[in-house]
């Protein structure tokens, strides 16, 4: 990709018409992210985790009637996180937004969650939260927002350090954009042999994530440091483009996305991990040569989805009650 350079913000919302909410809740460490558009687009969906927990991804599928949603949710809580779809389904609805079907209006809302029941936060809630957290991520969703320790990835952990939301971007040569948005969660680590040193390293671009490099040492990469038991995990994330793309190709492209998450994570797409990424197009842009430039797209996902990554590790911060040491903890300054 040469040329290429990130969005003026490196977000996902650098693909123009993308907004991004998030919603936290301290006492619970727990929270919901909503990526949303002004109109409904196009999304796809490819899982390769052996525990998803996740909410009409069906849907999704190429050959299924409705092609298009009106917001896509990543959210902690496992099972009890899918609620928050229908805090979003329920504002949409009454803002006017969704599918059709006579005079009813029918938001289309996928979801996918990921495991943080036993971060140290207090989930003895009486009534699920959920749904009014994703209502909330909804409401203040725009084209700026913040990463690390927030939203879906507030109470988010690694193997080694704490997890979080991540985002990236890149723009490439034949004007298309491409970014990511992610909550890592997972059994494995971002960083090298439990050190400063990020998995992602040779995709940063500029000091991201802190510009170290690649580390030196590799340490015992055939047995690398899990957080086996009972901690729970998925990393979940979403990447998209304002080329226009069918739902096919957008499920090719959350496919060749998941290459960044194997780059960025070791291990990854474990039997305990729900690894999932969903695929959006704002369809603004018609491909000039759709078979070079799916290759190229796909490319660009995988690449912002490693980078977001490690932005996510990176940027997570120190809250009381903590069961896992944030990066910045560990290495920074």
């Amino acid at each position: 990709m040469t040329n290429a350079r990130t969005g003026p913000l490196n977000l996902i919302t650098d693909v123009p018409g993308l907004r991004v909410g998030n919603a936290s809740d301290a006492t619970l460490k727990s929270g919901v992210t909503v990526l949303t558009a002004g109109a409904p687009f196009t999304a796809g969906v490819h899982v390769m985790g052996g525990a998803p927990g996740t909410r009409e991804t069906d849907l999704l599928a190429p050959d299924r009637t409705v092609q298009q949603v009106d917001a896509l949710v990543l959210s902690g809580g496992s099972a009890f996180g899918l609620d928050a779809a229908s805090g979003v389904a329920d504002a949409l609805r009454a803002a006017g937004r969704g599918y059709a079907v006579g005079d009813v209006r029918v938001p289309i809302v996928p979801a996918a969650i990921l495991f943080d029941l036993l971060n140290g936060g207090d989930k003895a809630w009486d009534r699920n939260p959920y749904r009014d957290l994703g209502a909330a991520a909804l409401a203040g969703a725009g084209p700026q927002f913040d990463l690390g320790s927030t939203g879906a990835g507030t109470g988010a952990l690694t193997a080694t350090l704490k997890g979080g939301l991540g985002s990236a971007s890149v723009r490439l040569p034949g004007g298309y954009t491409v970014g990511a948005l992610v909550a890592v969660n997972a059994l494995g680590s971002a960083t090298v042999a439990g050190g400063p040193h990020f998995w992602a390293a040779p995709f940063e671009m500029g000091r991201e994530f802190g510009g170290l490099g690649p580390a030196q040492t590799f340490g015992e990469v055939h047995l690398p440091p899990t957080k086996m038991g009972d901690g729970g995990n998925t990393t979940i994330a979403i990447v998209a483009t304002d080329a226009a793309l069918t739902q096919a190709q957008c499920t090719r492209m959350a496919t060749a996305a998941h290459d960044g998450m194997a780059r960025a994570l070791l291990p990854s797409h474990t039997p305990m991990d729900g690894d999932l990424v969903f695929a959006a197009s704002t369809a603004a842009r018609a491909m000039a040569r759709p078979e070079r430039d799916m290759l190229l797209l796909g490319h660009a996902a995988a690449n912002c989805l490693t980078r977001a990554i490690a932005r996510a590790v990176y940027l997570a911060r120190p809250v009381p009650g903590d069961v896992t040491p944030c990066w910045i903890q560990r290495f920074g300054t």
